[in-house]
């Protein structure tokens, strides 16, 4: 069977994206799921929150327009929500407490962080070992809040990193930071978070080969299916005892890559962006990493972030068309991981 049509008929959920407003169907058998539409330009500005000492606070609707705000109505309490912004050595994160996994995760790529350049040279004896490391709760986060590792035991999912143990390989400490349980999200294990999961990992590290800097944005999705009944829902699974961390349908990695614009102007980047949107699910080895392929405006609107400005989006080029979107299969790292992976404890 050809591979498109194994994507399509047995992983390829993402189904119908929208994109400027055009709908594209993947297949009529296929899962059908949707990222939200991009909205039109020329949206109305959020309001802005001023809070001066000594003069309460006002917030402006409008240029020019500007109301005072009642603050004794938080008087015993501001419910949030609360930002757990994680800032680590290897890679910044926001941490979300409602679904106890992470928001988004960022990290910067480069040769010398990766440990690959010949001029800037890394101790071996310096480099984390993730065999030395083990997955452990965030004691940063409150105890309400906090994905705890029993609830992935017996869960069926395997605990999958969003930034990952590989690219932080400077340190020991730093590599140690990628197995805290906010870095980390339910992912179906073979066929996914252990195989084409890696393989896009691997192919956002080899990216630093053709470009000197390479940022990476990996975001959690929950998008909707289309139901029987003419109706869009989602539906996602919670692990946990009592059920506490969510299951995400589907995973985005979303690139920037720069480099010099020419030799002779050094400081004027060249930048490439790309975004991809997987489902939590069994895909292929032949899968085309270029099916998988949706704009960024997309995956901003699904989850309600804002990645890069509009100016940045405008003037970046599309990253398939400066470099391969091909991942490498690497199944022979099966039995490296198979010796190295941990057993998940019982709860204690």
């Amino acid at each position: 069977m050809p591979s498109s049509t194994i994507v399509h008929a047995a992983v390829f959920a993402v189904g119908a994206l929208v994109g400027g407003g055009v709908a594209t169907a993947v297949s009529a058998r296929s899962r059908r799921d949707m990222l939200p539409p991009v909205p039109a330009q020329g949206a109305p500005a959020p309001p802005v929150i001023h809070v001066k000492p000594g003069q309460g606070t006002q917030m402006q609707t409008a240029p020019g327009q500007v109301m005072k705000v009642d603050t004794s109505v938080l008087k015993y309490g501001n419910p949030g929500p609360i930002a757990d912004i994680l800032v680590r050595r290897a890679y910044v994160a926001g941490y979300d407490r409602r679904l106890r996994h992470p928001a988004w995760t960022a990290e910067h790529l480069t040769l010398a962080s990766l440990g690959k350049s010949k001029l800037e040279p890394r101790d071996a004896s310096e480099a984390g070992d993730r065999s030395n490391s083990q997955f452990s709760e965030d004691q940063s986060i409150p105890a309400m809040f906090r994905a705890k590792l029993q609830d992935y035991f017996r869960s069926g999912y395997d605990r999958g990193h969003m930034v990952p143990a590989a690219d932080a390989k400077i340190s020991q400490e730093a590599m140690n930071e990628t197995f805290l349980l906010t870095n980390i999200a339910p992912q179906v294990g073979a066929g996914f978070n252990r195989h084409y999961w890696a393989y896009l990992e691997d192919w956002c590290r080899r990216l630093t080969s053709s470009f000197s800097d390479v940022y990476v944005f990996t975001i959690p999705l929950y998008l909707p299916k289309l139901e029987a009944d003419g109706k869009w829902r989602v539906s996602h699974e919670v692990i946990g005892s009592p059920p506490n961390i969510s299951v995400p349908t589907h995973f985005a990695k979303v690139v920037l890559a720069a480099k010099p614009s020419s030799p002779s102007t050094p400081d004027v980047a060249e930048i490439s962006a790309g975004a991809f949107v997987l489902p939590n699910a069994v895909i292929p080895d032949e899968a085309k990493l270029e099916s998988f392929l949706v704009p960024i405006d997309a995956v901003e609107r699904a989850a309600g972030l804002t990645l890069f400005s509009d100016a940045i989006k405008a003037q970046s080029k599309h990253i398939c068309k400066t470099t391969k979107c091909e991942v490498i299969v690497r199944r022979f790292d099966d039995a490296v991981k198979g010796n190295n992976r941990k057993a998940i404890s019982g709860p204690k």
